[in-house]
């Protein structure tokens, strides 16, 4: 991995261990709806200024419908599965939970991209992270409702589709085009369910967590998620979520006292374990659009 690939991945590893202990403030006192409409807005504001300054939204019409399902896939569904899972259950487990992406990743790219081999070293440390998932959940069950288990598999499989569709046809697009039209179309799907489900009153906290989940989690994240998968490839991109939980757990115990069960104690060392292994590749991956 090169110093840039370094340094971009390190980064990634901070700012999406984030959104999980935000999420979990924020539905506090908001639906889902009205959480992801705030934070695609928040950072429509950052990044469509800044596309449009340099000339870049010009060149989204021809790859609208990719945009699309970019957009749908990556961002507006996902988001509000995590959202609505976290209602019930813990930041620290959809971060785990999260954590199945590069496993999914994986499969996808077994039948779509010959770039993106599963060599013994990569199918190891995937399966040791997904033998921690499955602690994780099999540990926990008798906690656990079935509808949040489901939602967060769902995400899984939206994070690894997503950027399968950025790495193969968006590759020609500005960085910061596809993520301000993104964001901008989400806002725009979520702007009547978000808005009629105003509370009278929102607390401080609240308030600070929909920034962060905005500007931090959102926008600057895309600005650096994106350079990273053209950098270190989308396979490896997506190991990103290996390392998540390790501080989305820290996280969540500090600030929102979470319990330490039985199976984050099994299962955390597991998913820690294959993220060494199912991030190290020798070769450097070329990307090519189709």
């Amino acid at each position: 991995m090169s110093r840039k690939g370094l340094l971009l991945f390190a980064a990634m590893c901070v700012i999406w261990s984030l959104p999980y202990l935000f999420i979990r403030i924020a539905v506090r006192d908001l639906e889902p709806s009205t959480i992801i409409f705030a934070r695609v807005l928040l950072a429509s504001m950052v990044l469509v200024p800044l596309a449009w300054r340099n000339g870049f939204l010009n060149a989204i019409r021809a790859d609208f419908l990719w945009i699309a399902a970019f957009a749908a896939i990556e961002i507006g569904l996902p988001w509000w599965l995590m959202t609505d899972a976290e209602r019930t259950v813990t930041s620290s487990f959809t971060a785990i939970m999260v954590a199945l992406v590069p496993l999914v990743t994986v499969v996808l790219y077994r039948f779509t991209s010959k770039h993106e081999p599963l060599t013994w070293q990569r199918g190891l440390g995937l399966g040791i992270g997904i033998a921690g998932v499955a602690a994780l959940v099999g540990l926990d069950f008798s906690h656990l409702a079935v509808r949040p288990v489901v939602e967060l598999l769902l995400v899984t499989i939206c994070y690894a589709t997503g950027p399968l569709i950025m790495a193969t046809k968006l590759t020609h697009v500005h960085d910061v085009a596809v993520p301000a039209a993104a964001f901008s179309l989400v806002a725009i799907a979520y702007a009547i369910p978000g808005l009629s489900h105003l509370p009278t009153h929102v607390s401080s906290s609240t308030i600070g967590a929909l920034l962060v989940l905005g500007i931090v989690c959102s926008a600057v994240a895309f600005l650096c998620f994106f350079p990273l998968v053209r950098e270190i490839g989308p396979a490896r991109s997506t190991v990103v979520t290996y390392v998540n939980p390790a501080i989305a757990v820290v996280l969540g115990v500090v600030f929102l006292q979470e319990p330490i069960t039985t199976g984050l104690i099994v299962g955390f060392p597991l998913i820690l374990g294959g993220s060494i292994l199912a991030s190290r590749k020798r070769d450097t991956v070329v990307l090519e659009p189709t």
